[in-house]
Order: structure tokens, then sequence, then C-alpha cells
């Protein structure tokens, strides 16, 4: 995620340019309204979904020789998956869908490395929609950024009701995303499963990482207090162990070596295992994690693959491993998905 900016714009031009200009490299020309966004998605085209469980897609691959297999095929649960921003350029405030280099950079990174820890747990769905532009959510002085997350908001809702009318048939769900993907899946809580007794029995788990989530965000959903509860939510942001961001501190945060959300130091003999982003190993006991104060403070690993998030203008954030949310804790993430999914049929046979 965030390949493009980070090679191309951000790293470059760090030490030539003021922090702010490098930013306005990704800032739209013009005021959201002055543009036509491009055509919307029909999901009742397999074209509009970046992963289905019926074809082929990045959701199905495992790391190289790990010994994993996708196991979508007997699932019992679904597992409906929102990507993250990948979409950076300043040519409008919405992604096109008609754009296969996006599209394919999108399923080679975040669908392989993030929704595919899922693939063991259930079947994944995973819309494309036209995701606002990563400066969308530092655009602080108008409305225009705002109005780029409500129109991608408009076809994930769409996408997760057409999923909801023609494939879900009643199955239990996991809802997940990360970064902007993850501030679309808690609107959908939001909307469709805290107001609804019925929804909400299906949910397994919502696995909301990535983007700022406060400990009383829904009315009736919470926190997953430990790793078999059902029917809550999971939320962390990752930064290396001794940086405080002041605005993080009341949002909420669960360590996922332990699924508790007690501030004792998790040890990384804990860790399951990361995937570096080549995608070609598992390391084990790669980090500890430990909560504090709204953030996930870990060790930075030692092995390469698992990038801090270098961002100008933003310079309180060169300690966070948001790009990594994922990676660093794959396997605890994909046992624990199965976890849960076992604890939600025990219960609902019960």
């Amino acid at each position: 995620m965030l390949k493009y900016v980070i090679r191309h714009c951000f790293l470059p031009l760090l030490f030539l340019l003021p922090l702010a200009s490098c930013l306005n490299l990704i800032k739209p020309r013009r005021d959201f309204a002055a543009y036509t966004p491009a055509a919307g998605p029909d999901y009742a085209q397999d074209s509009c979904w970046a992963a289905l469980p019926t074809r082929r897609d990045s959701a199905d691959a495992v790391p190289r020789n790990s010994g994993l297999r996708d196991e979508q095929a007997t699932a019992a649960a679904d597992v409906f998956f929102i990507h993250p921003t990948t979409y950076v350029q300043p040519q409008s405030w919405n992604a096109d869908l008609a754009r296969q280099g996006l599209n394919r950079f999108t399923d080679r990174s975040t669908i392989r490395h993030q929704a595919s820890a899922f693939n063991a747990a259930g079947r994944i769905y995973a819309p494309r929609y036209r995701q606002a532009t990563l400066y969308s959510f530092f655009d602080e002085q108008t409305p225009n950024g705002q109005a780029a997350v409500d129109l991608a908001y408009a076809d994930v809702k769409a996408a997760f009701q057409y999923y909801l009318a023609h494939y879900n048939r009643g199955r239990p769900i996991i809802l997940a995303g990360h970064s902007q993907g993850t501030a679309h899946a808690t609107h959908l809580l939001h909307e469709f499963f805290d107001r609804d007794p019925a929804r909400r029995r299906q949910l397994v788990a919502a696995y909301l990482i990535g983007f700022q989530v406060k400990p009383a965000e829904f009315q009736v959903i919470r926190l997953c207090a430990d790793s078999l509860q059902t029917g809550c939510f999971i939320t962390y942001n990752a930064a290396a162990t001794g940086n405080d961001y002041p605005p993080v501190h009341p949002y909420a945060v669960t360590n996922p070596l332990t699924w508790t959300l007690d501030t004792l130091l998790a040890p990384a003999t804990l860790n399951r295992g990361g995937v570096s982003m080549d995608f070609k190993r598992i390391d084990p006991q790669v980090t500890d994690a430990k909560i504090h104060q709204g953030l996930l403070w870990i060790t930075p690993p030692k092995p390469g693959g698992y990038p801090r998030f270098l961002l100008p203008g933003r310079p309180e954030l060169r300690h966070s491993f948001h790009i990594a949310d994922y990676s660093l804790f794959y396997m605890n993430i994909r046992e624990n998905a199965q976890a849960r999914v076992r604890a939600w049929q025990l219960l609902s046979n019960n």
C-alpha cells in the first residue's frame, strides 16, 4: 500500500522540497464538485470484485513454502473485506474502476497481503470501489475530502447490499478492512449490524485494523475482550515502542498476540509469524506487542519487509508501522479468525 507514493514522491523529494509541497503533489487540482465521478460499479459483474470465492484471485494466495492452504471451498463463514487506499494520484478525488493498472496493484498488494489472512476462515468477498484518493484524509480545510469518502462508502454499501442479497444466505460474517477500508467497515457496522439484532447474530467479529476507532464507537457492539468472543470488534494501529501520538490516545486497541485489552507486554514468543511484503516467507516471533494509550507498541522487526509509514507533513508518523499492520501479525490473525468462527458455530448450535 502507498508504494507509488513512497517510491515516486516521498523519498526522492523529502530532501528537495518542503514537506507540504510533496503532499501537495497528490492533491487534486480542482474541487470535488468540478469533477464528474467515474462510472460506478455494477456488483452483478464479477469484474467489480477484487475477490470472489468462486474464482482464482489474489485472496487465494498463501506465503511461499508456508504449508498453508486456501480453504475457502470448505469454509463455514464469509469474509467481507474492504481494501485500504491504493489510489494516490491527483487526477480526481476518487479512483476510476476502469483503471486496470490500479486494480492489479490493489490485488497484488492489499488483497494478497491482507485479505488472504482470512482464506482459512471464510469465503472472501472484496469489492472494488471508487476509493477516495489518499489526500482526502488530509483535507481538513474543505468539504472535498469528506465528499470523496462519502462517494467511496456509497459503493461499499452497494457492494455489501448485493453481497447480502445474492451471496450470504444466512452464513456467519467476518467484516474486515484496513485504513480507508476500516473507515468504511466501521460505517457498515453502524448501519447494518449495530441497529439490527438479527444481523448482529451473524457477526463473527469485525477486524477494524489501521484506523482510529473509539472504545464506545457503537451502541451495542463492543471491543472483543478475549480470543474467542464473537459479535465484537478488534482494532489497533502499530507503532514503534516509545513513541506517543497524542491525537490517538482516546482510541481503542486490541493486542493481536493475546486478543485482550490489558496493557501487559505480550512477548514475541506469542507471535505465530509475520509475513514480509514480498510474501515469500513467514517470520516467527517477528515482534512483541503492548497496548499504550491508543497505540499498539511494537519492537521494530529485525527482518526486512515490514516498512514504516513515511509521510511528509506528518513527522510524528515516522514511527508508525501502518503499512505492516496486518503483515506483522499475519499468522495470529489467520488462526484467530478460524478460532472465532468455531466459537460462533458452537454458540449458534446451543
